[in-house]
């Protein structure tokens, strides 16, 4: 039975792939050129890993676009609500005048609320200090003149401006925080995994589930303080995660470079077969400064295989960088470096074409898309 299946797996292929004869006529020569089904099969077989490493490769960048468009978006209707809530705030205004102006003897106990929601406001503003933009951004409206206008509509005044201000400080800390999302997901990084971790910013502020407890706890309306909340919430994670994006890979290793060889399937360079290729290449003159990509400890400076000279960060929470075929290496183990720090300059020793970087950033254990790392850097760098 094996030997008939055989047959007929041969009388298949032959009749898919019958043997053929090419002849072509140059200068009145004509030279013939035999087609066997061993070479047309093989040539089939090229034709289809190349088609699908090409339908991989293109899948991928689409998928990648498609969820890069997904987030901007987000970002989009997040500033539209903004807008709305914003063009709210001079109705919010008309009404607590004609409110105030009904109430004869509430005054001094509006007064004592707006005194209080100003105390609330100076914990959030507090935590703003330092965020590149926020100033501006979170600056108060000009004080009216005292000498124009009655202490009613002052007083509204000031309590519309604390409706401004806690609008833009939840906006602000809202488009921060899902920049730095965005960014995180470029990299292939779940953004929930490193946002309120290894801070306590906020306190109460962030902790509160209850809009009572919280209200008692600031000593204003339910309302207001849920809106402080929210803002402290946002600029929690937004200081979480820019605090982690300090930590992780996401600078270039180098400067002026051209990327030479990308992430993924491609034909080895010396055997012309397909093979993972795990990192990205960058060409540049020899000995231009290779650059770490975040801060970390230097685990290995030396020879390795293929890869020639060759240096590996430990950034810690599970990422490491390698750096391979440099032409000189000016770190050693267990030398702590920052980002930015100069480590070695390029070359073309180990298993090299010429002068270029191999650069891999793993994540537990499993190589990375370096390219992805650095569209995360670039969102960052956008922001700030």
């Amino acid at each position: 039975m094996i030997r008939t299946f055989a047959s007929q797996l041969s009388d298949l292929i032959e009749r898919i792939f019958p043997e053929r004869h090419l002849y072509l006529r140059c200068n009145g020569e004509t030279r013939g050129y035999v087609l066997t089904t061993g070479r047309q099969m093989l040539a089939a077989g090229a034709a289809t890993v190349l088609g699908g490493w090409m339908v991989i490769s293109s899948g991928g960048f689409m998928l990648g676009a498609l969820a890069e468009s997904r987030a901007e978006a987000e970002i989009a209707r997040t500033r539209a609500a903004s807008e709305r809530v914003n063009a709210d705030l001079q109705a919010r205004l008309e009404s607590a005048v004609m409110r105030m102006s009904a109430t004869t003897g509430s005054l001094e106990e509006t007064a004592q609320m707006v005194e209080r929601r100003h105390a609330a406001l100076t914990q959030v503003m507090g935590m703003f200090n330092g965020i590149p933009g926020s100033e501006e951004v979170l600056a108060p409206a000009r004080p009216l003149d005292p000498d124009t206008n009655s202490p009613i509509r002052r007083i509204a005044a000031v309590q519309a401006d604390q409706e401004r201000l806690i609008a833009r400080a939840e906006s602000f800390a809202d488009n921060r925080a899902e920049r730095l999302r965005l960014a995180f997901r470029l990299a292939g990084l779940n953004p929930s995994a490193y946002a309120g971790a290894g801070t306590a910013l906020g306190g109460p502020l962030v902790e509160a589930r209850d809009p009572r407890a919280l209200a008692a706890v600031l000593d204003v309306d339910e309302a207001f303080a849920m809106r402080i909340r929210s803002a402290a919430h946002n600029l929690s994670d937004m200081r979480s995660l820019a605090d982690a994006a300090e930590r992780l890979p996401f600078d270039r290793p180098v400067g002026a470079a051209r990327t030479t060889s990308g992430f993924g399937v491609r034909f080895d360079p010396f055997n012309g077969r397909p093979a993972l290729h795990q990192g990205q290449d960058f060409a540049a003159p020899r000995n231009t400064p290779i650059l770490a990509t975040a801060p970390g400890v230097v685990s290995f400076a030396g020879v390795r295989g293929g890869y020639g000279r060759t240096v590996e960060i430990d950034h810690g929470g599970g990422f490491k960088t390698r750096f391979a075929h440099l032409h000189t290496i000016a770190v050693q183990p267990g030398q702590r470096v920052a980002v930015g720090h100069r480590i070695g300059g390029m070359g073309t020793t180990g298993r090299s074409t010429g002068v270029h970087l191999h650069y891999e950033v793993w994540m537990n254990g499993r190589p990375q898309n370096p390219a992805r790392f650095m569209r995360a850097g670039e969102q960052i760098v956008q922001q700030n």
